[in-house]
């Protein structure tokens, strides 16, 4: 026996660290024995022997130690390493006697302790990795400090690419260190020991220890300098260390921002000799722990590609691992519970050592298994299990134990291997999950070889795609071997040569043996590396592909024995059994988990090597056609197989309930794989739960290995079939259920009939039956189900299941979930029955929703099941894992209370749908049809209530959340929180579980879930972009399937469970596919079918139309399957489909569409697939025709609607199964199908820019509510479109003011130009080039505005319209100021006589003043003599200048008014009452002009006034009041009754709608005064009265002519009112300009103004001041009123942008501005001001411009204005500043007297200032010029002083005032009112065509006096509830015909432009205004809300504050 050794040493007082039992003392055995002994119940005290464990007392043995004493030691060892997993299991050699045993602590070390451990060691380090492991005598305690680092990093290349510090987690130090540094970030971070050594800067790599092996060299490259840093670092590295060290390269870019990050990305791309997966980008930084935790993930990859693992440059070669477990991954051991999970990186292979991190060995595992597999057997059993006498079998001898340690430790090299070539070496302990599948990757390639690192990924792949040649990939050879031998080649002369070539072996002739792994180990390479999760997927689908499934799985590394109960249990499976009874065959369908079935097993085995293949055998058993069980005739076999050996596989065998079937009930197959003599366990475990034994041997011999075995299997009462294979003995039955059979000379066939028969035979009689769930119970196995986290989801899914077991099934969704049952169906249907109201619509629409909230209060009740509140209680407590365990389960058990009930139900539905097709095809309704029509349906209500899944919880959690938030209440105390039930359902959503869309059932989209929900998911990974890809077919078409097996999906697809309603599942795009795509997710939608056989009739076709339309307006892309090649089958649903695409097409979206033909026969005849293509293409053009009729549109072809191409549009599908179910295996080309669909769509996808999640959500939104409506086109209201269009207006207004701010500085420039007399003429092209600029940077804008916006692919349908008007707006800028300055340009011309005059009069008038002072020198200091004087001359002086001129009188406008109307034959009373009474200024306001009519044309009513006649004047204005009066005294006494009545009866035949043509009138009459006042050149010219008498004639026009086309007259009041009203509104213009036309014409004024200026001058030279004082005094009080008027200019436009841009009123598009205007109006509660916003919002809109421009600058906080004042005035006294200086300069350097420098000083301010010209005559002698600017900084500095302080009220006297700026600017837009409600179009664009006139929200059209014709009943209906209606309209009063409101814009002009959306958007606002307001509006319009027009009493809830709040909702 080998020799072993033991030795221990204390490394701290609490850390223990066992070493490898290789040698050791025999007084320390000894030791350890006796201690042992002594203290068998505590634990070993290691701290008592230290003296031991010195190097002084350490003994060396060179003898053999006590063989007994070793050997008892080596099995207590081998004991205690077993597997922690199965402690306390009851295990026999485990005894309460037993000798105590040493087991491995678990070790837990910090960074710290490590760290300085290594650091002790670091100058040995390089000894200890070229020295044997085995001690010598200078190795003792020294050398057990050591510590070997697990990776060493080499870092090299540029220091200036990270960024070293502390918190840098390879670099933590700023200083170059010449050493190895262990690194404890790292170890922290990952719990690894990886050791750094920094090189940066390229340094001598002598000052370096190298003698260690290094893993990694990392090249560090910051970003932008990859190509050139690469090369020079990889020449650099080939040079000092040798080219073999550029394997081991690792190249690491670095960056410092994220602009950076996605530039590396370019580098990288860029730098093709980079290799793959042999780079990494991280930040500069290094802190980024996934950054880091990723590259170690790399290196440890390289490492596992590269052999050797590690570089060693010592004398400058290579150096492989040495081969033994390193210390410090023994104390890094994981605790105990994690063993079970680690324990492959205790058992590695040879090749693979030291420098390695995955792989070292561990001999105590290797003592253990060999133990475990040398137990021996028991006596049979009970149960029959068979007891092998092992008598005679000798004790193995210590030569043999060591072979067989050998050989084990050879077989763990070779599954190590295997893992690494597999490149799975890593998911051993970091298994692969269903989210590594669960994503959109590249496309596989049919076909092709696969290389062997890629072998697992593709295998799983094809596996999910449901191929079931996954199993038969071809390997490609990486590097090919030649096939002849060398000696073959160079001797091929001879023939003798060729003979020995022909006998000579592979081994002699150079040939590679198998080069390829083994397609079962790849497959259980796969299964080992899965989580339990994908390993449950990866189980389903090989059960869908027919293959056997593991049942008893020994682990590859522990070589525990596990049965894999977990993964079985998503598998259902169906069968017909076949029983004859009364002689009669009857058939009964069963389907249930196949974990619950309970079926006869029939288990095969073989005893020793065969020459046939027992597995091939039980295929044939099975299914002949399919290799249920792999063998080794089957492709890609080898010899050599590692993971097989011990693997039992289970299959079942499922009758058709046919003939021809081999059985008449399922039969479960398995198949232990392996010599069953060498694998006792799995044999026994066999022999235990089968129904029939199945030996395979090669012959019985009483002598041989296999005879104990076969003794006792006969000695069991369980039947026995043993083949013998090479007997030629024909079928023998040795007695009762014992028999035996030769094989030898038989065929497959024969052989496999007569062991059928032999099965059949045993099992006709009884015999024990198996159950998976048993597995659980067998003693000495392991179940996956056992492990806690499983065992904890299971647990709370059981809480749940324990309250439904044993129910009614069907009641179950009534007692538990009755928030989505008959509450939520009548809520639906609720919902949909308000959209298509008749009779009282607001009325009844108020009820529904009284009746809608009484439901959800209902749901709000009930909403305290057990079963919910367990379900959120789980769903939210449970950790991650344990939550996907718990809905697992949830599933799994749910669907099994389900299963029996489900199958019967089916059962019948099947054979009562049978009848009722017998009958139909008799052709008669008969009473027995109609009959069995009933109960079929009764039957699919049973089928709908028995269905109950885990879809219907969260239909339930939808619910309640729902009815929580449309009541806004809290939870319950015993609720859970039902607002985080949106959070917990988007994190399933987003970890990849399918969430319902459409509640199936109900047929209706829960709009306040999904909102929320996606919101949710928004919120926790941001509004990314996504591709929607959705389904649509025919029921039962296998959509679902087709989903599920292209990308991976879990969408239910077992029989009666068909997807109802619609799914949505999120599927992330993989990294590489991410940089082609431009989205990140793809959402897949499954939808149940269209003609669901539950449906019948006209149901059927609207569910259908319905379901289809939404279905294909959420996808970007529509998969249309279509089953079979029935055209009739097809016509029906194409007809839905074609017209659903319609419909997308008329509101503007624009999804794409594949067709899916599956099922087809013969999909390889190219011309048949041509015929079907073009028959399909004739069907679709069929079926555009015939929607286009009925959707109204012009298609002559399905192309017309669509881009589609029948060529590439168009997939056929093989059908799925290669064969007949339920044994038949999916068919390839159905895979192969798939594939080549999924290619389709990817590419197609590439194209597109997918849509974001909130984008996703509206839409949903959108498309639903369009739905509910009758008409969805015209109900469709495209929210996403709504949006950007309101984005792109304010991007408009910016652009708009942006021109027009920079055109009102151009034109004050310009206009102070003029009026300084610079300018005369002012030229467009000027302008244009002075605006050239800022437009080119507009139209900039818009390019990037345009081509960047994220929405782009949406705004290009506005982009040439908005062009085009920002040109037009440009354009009208330009001639809209050249007009203006234009007019003061012709002004100035005009006053050009009076301004030279005024020159002179100055001129004379300073003269004057200053010889005036030279007389009265000596009464200077007399202040009021001099005023006296001065007086005095005064008035002689303006007699003397103006004396020749006449002067401009005032204006006297109220005498010219009456004049005017006494021409026109107006009465003094009727202007006096007109005037009193206040009349004329409310006729543009009043609702009822009634009374100013005459039904009668040229005579008045009987009720009328009798001075209206007009036969006689009255001047004292008495008649009208006596007529007042003796209407009072008729009215008291009762005289008036019969003229009331009749005036009554006349008032009828005054309708409303002649009402509104009267106030048509009066405006219009309005805006023509205006602009005809506006035209005049008053300003210029002056006022005359021929202007007012042109008012008064065309007032006088327009009343006649609108009289002239009425059957009644206006009465003369009514022309008196309007007359004075507009008169008003002239005079006051007229008078306004006048009054300008004055000032600047009238030469008296103008003297007169110059008094107080000419005063301060005579004062001046009074007091004997030089002309420089007065020339400077002069021109600061010039200055003066320029700078300020410059100011207020200039703030006036700075206080419009600053309004524009931070108002929030004034900041958004035109529909802001009207909320905060309607805002205002609520606040006010003034009706009045409501009438004129109803009537002229135009007017309103103004008005209230104005009033907050006054609120913002001059009445609340004008903080603002303030500063911005201040600062302007600075700007203009640095400007007075800087020409001071210039002209002084100027005329000092250049020469030149006072003209020269007033001249100059002009020039430099024509531009800025207005500045009246000084004569400079009376200043010639100035000198000093600059004590002439010191004189004016005098002045100006009191100016800026007093200007500083200038008060903001100054901004009212700018020439354009902020207001009227944001007026133009604002109200430039679209003025459109709709013609029902008044409500006003919201365009920004004034001209909007072709778009039609919209607004969000509508009124009730009452308020603009609709009623009721023939009545006085005002109509409350909103326009959008009317269009949905059944009722009509008349559009105009004297129709005779009226409209439908479906049909509105057929009324006429008014109503063909409006696009009015029937939906519920109506703002509470309106309803309150109406509530509010209602006795003013009835008495307004002299009307009632009464009868039809009843106001709903839910009006009057409204209060102010919600109708304010509501406004909110205009701009969502």
């Amino acid at each position: 026996m080998e020799q072993k050794n033991y030795e221990a040493r204390e490394e701290s007082e609490d850390t223990i660290l066992p070493v490898t039992p290789e040698e050791v003392s025999c007084t320390v055995v000894e030791e350890l024995e006796e201690t042992a002994d002594e203290n068998m119940d505590e634990p070993m005290d290691w701290d008592s022997h230290d003296s031991s464990m010195t190097e002084e007392s350490e003994i060396k043995l060179t003898t053999a130690p006590n063989k007994e004493v070793v050997e008892e030691f080596e099995e207590n060892t081998a004991e205690n390493v077993d597997d922690p997993m199965n402690e306390g299991s009851d295990d026999s050699s485990r005894t309460e006697e037993s000798e105590p045993t040493f087991q491995e602590p678990t070790v837990s070390r910090s960074a710290d302790e490590v760290n300085s451990a290594h650091r002790e060691s670091s100058n040995d380090d390089h000894e200890s990795m070229s020295k044997s492991m085995s001690p010598t005598p200078q190795t003792g305690a020294t050398e057990s400090k050591r510590l070997t680092p697990e990776l060493r990093l080499v870092l090299v290349g540029d220091r200036n690419a990270i960024q070293t510090g502390s918190r840098n987690f390879l670099v933590d130090h700023d200083n170059q260190r010449n050493d190895e540094e262990f690194s404890s970030k790292l170890y922290d971070l990952c719990g690894r020991h990886i050791s750094v050594i920094d090189m940066l800067g390229l340094q001598n790599p002598n000052e370096f220890p190298f003698n260690c092996g290094i893993h990694a060299f990392l090249l560090l490259v910051p970003s932008g300098l990859l190509e050139n840093h690469y090369s020079e670092g990889v020449q650099w590295l080939e040079k000092v260390f040798g080219k073999e060290s550029l394997a081991y390269l690792m190249t690491v870019v670095t960056y410092k921002s994220d602009e950076e990050r996605e530039g590396v990305v370019t580098e990288l791309e860029a730098v093709s000799a980079l290799a793959e997966n042999r780079y990494h980008k991280c930040k500069h930084s290094m802190m980024d722990e996934n950054e880091v935790t990723d590259l170690l993930r790399k290196i440890d990859v390289m490492v596992s590609e590269n052999d050797p693992h590690c570089y060693t440059c010592e004398e400058g070669k290579r150096e492989g691992p040495p081969d033994h477990k390193s210390l410090e991954e023994e104390m890094s051991a994981p605790p105990v519970s994690q063993q079970h999970q680690t324990v492959g990186n205790e058992c590695l292979s040879d090749l693979k050592g030291e420098c390695d991190p995955m792989n070292e060995p561990s001999e105590k595992n290797e003592e253990r298994m060999f133990a475990e597999e040398s137990d021996i057997g028991s006596a049979t059993n009970k149960k029959g299990i068979p007891d092998t006498d092992m008598d005679g079998i000798e004790e193995k001898q210590p030569m043999k134990q060591s072979e067989e340690i050998k050989r084990k430790e050879q077989s763990q090299r070779e599954i190590d291997l295997l893992f690494s070539r597999l490149h799975l070496e890593h998911n051993t302990q970091q298994k692969m999950t269903p989210a590594d599948i669960l994503q959109i990757c590249e496309p596989l390639k049919q076909k092709s070889d696969e290389s062997e690192k890629d072998l697992a990924h593709t295998f799983l792949q094809r596996l999910m795609m449901l191929d079931y040649r996954a199993r038969y990939i071809p390997v490609r050879q990486e590097s090919p071997e030649v096939s002849h031998s060398k000696a073959l080649l160079e001797s091929r002369d001879t023939e003798d040569c060729d003979f020995d070539a022909l006998f000579r072996s592979s081994e002699d002739s150079g040939q590679t043996k198998e080069s390829h792994g083994h397609p079962m180990d790849v497959q259980m390479a796969v299964f080992h590396c899965s989580d339990s999760f994908l390993k449950q997927n990866m189980i389903t689908k090989l059960s869908q592909c027919q293959y056997a499934l593991p049942l008893i799985v020994p682990d590859p590394v522990t070589k525990d024995i596990e049965c894999p109960l977990w993964t079985f249990r998503q598998i259902t499976k169906s069968w017909k059994i076949t029983q004859i009874q009364d002689d009669a065959e009857t058939v009964t369908m069963k389907s249930m988990p196949i974990y619950k079935a309970k079926t006869p097993m029939v288990s095969f085995l073989r005893l020793g090597s065969l020459s046939l293949s027992k597995s091939q055998l039980m295929n044939s058993l099975i299914n002949d056609r399919h290799m249920t069980f792999f063998h080794r005739n089957c492709p890609g076999s080898t010899r050599s197989r590692h993971l097989v050996d011990g693997l039992a596989e289970i299959a079942w065998y499922c009758p058709a309930g046919k003939p021809n079937d081999a059985f008449t009930d399922c039969i479960a197959f398995c198949n232990l794989h392996g010599d069953a003599l060498t694998i006792e366990k799995q044999r026994n475990i066999l022999f235990e739960k089968s129904s029939v034994n199945v030996v395979l041997l090669p012959t019985l011999d009483k002598d041989g290995e296999s005879w104990a075995v076969v003794s006792a299997l006969l000695k069991s009462p369980k039947p026995l079939i043993c083949l013998l294979v090479d007997n030629d003995c024909g079928s023998t039955r040795i007695r009762e259920g014992k028999y035996k059979m030769g094989l030898k000379d038989k065929s497959q066939s024969d052989t496999s009939e007569q062991l059928k028969g032999i099965i059949r035979t045993i099992f006709s009689g009884p015999h024990e039956l198996f159950q998976l769930e048993t597995m659980a119970k067998v003693s000495g196995i392991k179940v996956d189900e056992n492990d806690v986290v499983c065992e904890r989801g299971k647990a709370a899914a059981m809480k749940m299941v324990d309250l439904l077991k044993n129910m009614d099934i069907s009641k179950i969704k009534d007692d538990y979930l009755p928030c989505q049952g008959k509450l939520w169906y009548e809520w639906c249907q609720l919902n949909k029955d308000q959209y298509n109201l008749k009779g009282h619509i607001e009325r009844e629409r108020c009820k529904k929703q009284e009746e809608m909230e009484k439901k959800r209060q209902e749901q709000y009740s009930a909403s305290c099941s057990k079963v919910m509140q367990l379900f959120i209680e789980s769903l939210a407590a449970l950790p991650p894992i344990e939550k996907k365990y718990f809905l697992k389960w949830t599933q799994i058990l749910f669907d099994a209370l389900s299963t029996g009930d489900l199958s019967s139900i089916l059962q019948k539905y099947d054979e009562k749908w049978s009848e009722v097709l017998t009958l139909k095809k008799q052709h008669q309704k008969s009473d027995q049809l109609i009959r069995k029509q009933t109960e079929l349906e009764q039957i699919s209500a049973k089928l709908q209530s028995a269905t109950f899944g885990l879809e219907h919880i969260f239909r339930e959690m939808a619910q309640i959340y729902e009815a929580h938030k449309s009541l806004n209440k809290p939870p319950r105390s015993t609720q859970t929180d039902w607002s985080k039930y949106p959070e917990l359902a988007a994190e399933l959503l987003i970890s990849g579980h399918p969430m319902e869309l459409m509640d199936g059932d109900a047929g209706h989209v829960p709009l306040i879930w999904i909102t929320s929900l996606l919101d949710e998911v928004i919120k926790k990974i941001g509004n990314q972009n996504i591709f929607v890809l959705s389904v649509m077919g025919i029921q039962s078409s296998g959509k679902s399937t087709m989903l599920n097996a292209m990308f991976g999906l879990q969408f239910a697809v077992s029989a009666g469970r068909c997807t109802k309603g619609a799914f949505m599942q999120l599927v992330k795009v993989s990294g590489k596919l991410r940089k082609t795509f431009k989205f990140d997710y793809v959402l897949v939608v499954d939808t149940e079918g269209l003609r669901a056989l539950e449906l019948a009739g006209n149901a059927t076709l609207h569910h259908d139309n319905e379901l289809a339309t939404f279905v294909v307006g959420l996808g970007n892309m529509t998969l249309l399957n279509i089953f079979g090649e029935n055209p009739a089958e097809m016509q029906d649903v194409l007809q839905i489909v074609v017209q659903a695409f319609m419909r997308m097409k008329k509101v503007k979206l624009s999804p794409s569409c594949v067709f899916v033909h599956q099922n087809v026969t013969d999909i390889a005849a190219a011309e048949k697939n041509m015929d079907g293509k073009r028959r399909l293409q004739e069907k679709l053009d069929q079926m555009a025709k015939l929607a286009a009729k009925e959707e109204v549109c012009d298609a002559e072809c399905f192309s017309d609607i669509i881009a589609f191409d029948v060529q590439k549009d168009v997939k056929y599908f093989a059908q799925l199964w290669e064969g007949s179910p339920p044994m038949a295996p999916p068919n390839p080309g159905y895979s192969e199908s798939i594939q080549e669909l999924k290619n389709i769509i990817l590419s197609k996808a590439s194209q597109s820019n997918g849509i974001t999640l909130s984008k996703f959500q509206s839409k949903i939104k959108d498309l639903w509510n369009a739905l509910l409506k009758e008409n969805f086109v015209f109900s469709f209201k495209n929210t996403l479109e709504i949006t950007v269009y309101r984005r792109l207006e304010e991007q408009y207004g910016n652009w708009t003011w942006a021109l027009r701010s920079n055109m009102l500085t151009i034109e004050n420039q310009l206009y102070t130009r003029i009026e300084n007399g610079q300018l005369d003429t002012v030229a467009v092209t000027y302008l244009h080039k002075e605006m050239s600029k800022t437009y080119e940077k507009i139209k900039s804008n818009m390019t990037a505005y345009f081509n960047d916006e994220r929405d782009k692919e949406m705004l290009v349908q506005w982009r040439g319209r908005f062009e085009s008007k920002i040109k037009e707006f440009h354009d009208e800028q330009v001639h809209k100021v050249k007009r203006k300055l234009d007019e003061v340009v012709q002004q100035k011309k005009a006053c050009k006589k009076l301004d030279d005059d005024k020159v002179e009069f100055e001129k004379i008038l300073l003269q004057r003043s200053k010889e005036l002072a030279q007389q009265l020198k000596d009464k200077a200091q007399d202040e009021e003599e001099l005023k006296k004087q001065f007086n005095h001359v005064w008035s002689k002086w303006v007699t003397e200048l103006t004396g020749d001129t006449k002067p401009i009188n005032s204006i006297n406008l109220e005498e010219d008014q009456f004049k005017i109307l006494q021409d026109h034959g107006i009465e003094w009373n009727l202007i006096e009452d007109s005037r009193n009474s206040g009349s004329c200024r409310k006729i543009s306001v009043i609702g009822d002009y009634f009374e100013y009519v005459s039904l009668t044309k040229h005579q008045d009513c009987e009720y009328g006034d009798p001075n209206e006649k007009g036969k006689k004047k009255n001047t004292t204005g008495q008649g009208r009041s006596f007529w007042s009066r003796w209407k009072s005294f008729q009215k008291f006494f009762s005289f008036g009754s019969i003229q009331e009545k009749e005036a009554l009866k006349a008032r009828k035949e005054f309708p409303f709608e002649e009402q509104n043509l009267v106030r048509s009138l009066v405006d219009n009459v309005e805006e023509q005064t205006i602009d005809l006042i506006n035209s005049k050149p008053v300003a210029t010219r002056g006022y005359s009265p021929i202007y007012l008498q042109e008012v008064a004639k065309t007032v006088k026009e327009r009343v006649a002519e609108f009289e002239s086309g009425r059957s009644y007259a206006l009465k003369k009041e009514f022309e008196v009112d309007l007359l004075l009203y507009v008169l008003d509104i002239a005079g006051a213009q007229l008078l306004k300009s006048h009054e300008k036309f004055k000032m600047s014409n009238d030469a008296v004024t103008f003297v007169e103004s110059k008094k107080t200026q000419n005063y301060n001058i005579f004062r001046s030279f009074c007091k004997g001041n030089s002309s420089a004082v007065v020339l400077g005094e002069m021109i600061s009080e010039k200055l003066k009123a320029s700078a300020i008027q410059a100011v207020c200019n200039k703030t006036a436009i700075d206080m419009a942008g600053e309004m524009k841009c931070n108002f929030p009123a004034f900041s958004g598009n035109r529909l802001t501005m009207e909320k905060y205007m309607l805002k205002s109006l609520a606040e006010k509660e003034n009706f009045e001001g409501f009438m004129t916003y109803i009537r002229h919002p135009r007017k309103q809109a103004e008005s209230f411009i104005t009033e907050e421009v006054n609120k913002y600058i001059f009445e609340g906080r004008n903080d603002e204005a303030k500063k911005i004042l201040k600062k302007n005035v600075g700007d203009v006294f640095r400007l007075l500043e800087q020409a001071l200086f210039t002209a002084t300069d100027h005329v000092k350097t250049k020469g030149g007297n006072t003209h020269v420098w007033l001249k100059t000083f002009y020039a430099l301010l024509k531009d800025d200032l207005t500045f009246d010209i000084i004569s400079s005559q009376n200043f010639l002698d100035i000198k000093n010029f600059d004590f002439l600017t010191e004189e004016i900084n005098k002045g100006l500095q009191s100016v800026k002083e007093e200007m500083s302080n200038l008060s903001v009220d100054k901004i009212k006297e700018a020439r354009q005032k902020p207001d009227q700026i944001l007026i133009e600017q604002l109200c430039k837009c679209c003025w459109v009112q709709c013609p029902f409600c008044a409500a006003i179009c919201t365009n920004t664009l004034a001209n909007h065509l072709p778009d039609d006139h919209s607004v969000p929200f509508h009124r009730p059209s009452g308020i603009k006096g609709w009623h009721f014709r023939n009545t006085d009943e005002l109509c409350i209906n909103f326009c959008t509830t009317d269009v949905a209606s059944e009722g009509s309209f008349y559009p105009h009063h004297d129709s005779e015909e009226s409209i439908p409101f479906k049909l509105y814009r057929n009324g006429g002009p008014e109503y063909a432009n409006w696009r009015i959306t029937a939906d519920e958007s109506k703002l509470i606002y309106w309803k309150w205004f109406v509530c509010r307001f209602k006795s003013e509006l009835e008495s307004h319009f002299n009307l009632q809300f009464q009868g039809r027009g009843e106001i709903p009493i839910m009006w009057n809830k409204h209060t102010k504050k919600e109708a304010i709040k509501s406004l909110d909702e205009m701009c969502e």
